[in-house]
């Protein structure tokens, strides 16, 4: 059979890759972004008790009615902002497939969408699929620091739609009040749609806030917000996330929403609603995982990789540059092969592959785990 790929450039991601090299040598896995301690006993009879309690037959198409209402709840608490839980709210099967219905139900072909790189691995594929274009802004190891003129300079009359995430994966840098205010102030009076992946919401160090795209007004009245429950409540494989939008957006996201998935899994939205009743569930993350990245930095204080602490999200970015010049790729998978620890090359998110001579760790791992991994880092 003969036929044309639309993503013929796409080939397995890189987690994968890792992740299956990490099992095939028996190495510790700071790859991929997952913990390897469980998720609350007390969510997991949460969401027990809703399947022993009938909810087992399809959710509403946008999600169970009270965990958008305990959603909506959480930006009132924390952002002084509000979405309407019947009208604004939809939950989804995580995050990456709100990404992709958000880009499917507004980019059309030619469309242009700008896209900050390092950039997390799905928002390409996504606008390519549906005839878009990407237009990438590379940023520089490692600060990451947006180059507000160049964005100004990259708009045009094509421009659909630009993509941001904070705090960012996998640079673990977050944006500022400043940087929201200029992407606030550049895209005001024009038609162009900002998709903020704020995944990592909850995770964000040293007493700092997250710049939500809902705090500034104009911005929020043309962003949807994704979000992640796998990424908050530490179960990565329940694949449940939702999104934010005003009304007017929603409505066209829900049509093709209701085309892709309809619904997901609704014990684990019971579950969920119920356990998001105490927002300490949430409130608490920055202070669990600061201790985490703490405990890895301070382990790894006196080997030869270089660092600036994570602002935000379970990674922490370490510089190679003193150990070899080698490309990252190729040092990503040595390390796995001969000394038994896996991560993430930075390049493979990156315009042309520009290689910084950095990897990613995930930290989201038990203190037993950071500390077998320091202790190779340490010998390298």
């Amino acid at each position: 059979m003969n036929f044309n790929s639309k993503l013929p450039n796409v080939g397995i991601t890189i987690f994968t890759v890792m992740s299956a090299l990490a099992k095939e040598h028996h190495a510790l896995n700071l790859s991929q972004g997952f913990p390897n301690y469980p998720s609350s006993q007390k969510l997991n009879d949460f969401v027990t008790n809703a399947m022993n309690n009938g909810y087992n037959q399809y959710a509403p198409m946008a999600g169970n009615l009270e965990l958008r209402m305990a959603i909506a709840h959480k930006y009132e608490l924390l952002y002084n902002s509000s979405y309407h839980p019947e009208k604004e709210i939809t939950v989804t099967a995580g995050a990456t497939q709100a990404i992709y219905t958000i880009i499917s139900a507004f980019v059309r072909p030619n469309d242009e969408v700008i896209i900050f790189k390092p950039a997390y691995d799905c928002y390409e594929p996504a606008v390519e699929i549906n005839g878009g274009q990407t237009i990438p802004i590379q940023l520089s190891a490692p600060n990451y620091k947006v180059n507000w003129e160049e964005v100004a300079s990259k708009i045009s009359s094509q421009t659909k739609m630009m993509i941001i995430n904070s705090p960012h994966n996998p640079s673990g840098t977050t944006w500022s009040k400043d940087d929201m205010l200029q992407l606030q102030k550049l895209t005001k009076d024009t038609n162009i749609l900002v998709l903020s992946d704020e995944v990592y919401e909850h995770i964000v160090f040293d007493e700092a806030q997250h710049q939500s795209a809902c705090l500034f007004e104009d911005l929020k009245q043309r962003s949807f917000i994704t979000a992640s429950f796998g990424k908050t409540f530490h179960n990565t494989g329940w694949k449940i996330g939702y999104c934010c939008a005003p009304s007017v957006l929603m409505s066209e996201f829900r049509k093709v929403h209701q085309f892709n998935v309809f619904s997901v899994h609704h014990p684990s939205q019971k579950g969920i609603s119920d356990y998001m009743q105490d927002a300490e569930t949430y409130l608490s993350l920055n202070t669990f995982f600061q201790q985490k990245r703490d405990l890895f930095l301070s382990l790894i204080s006196e080997s030869r990789f270089k660092f600036q602490p994570s602002q935000g999200t379970y990674f922490q970015v370490l510089d190679y540059s003193k150990i070899t010049d080698d490309y990252d790729v190729d040092v990503a998978k040595r390390l796995t092969e001969e000394f038994k620890i896996a991560a993430i090359p930075l390049s493979v998110f990156n315009e042309k592959d520009k290689d910084d001579k950095v990897l990613r760790f995930c930290f989201a791992k038990t203190d037993e785990t950071l500390v077998k991994a320091s202790e190779i880092l340490c010998k390298i």
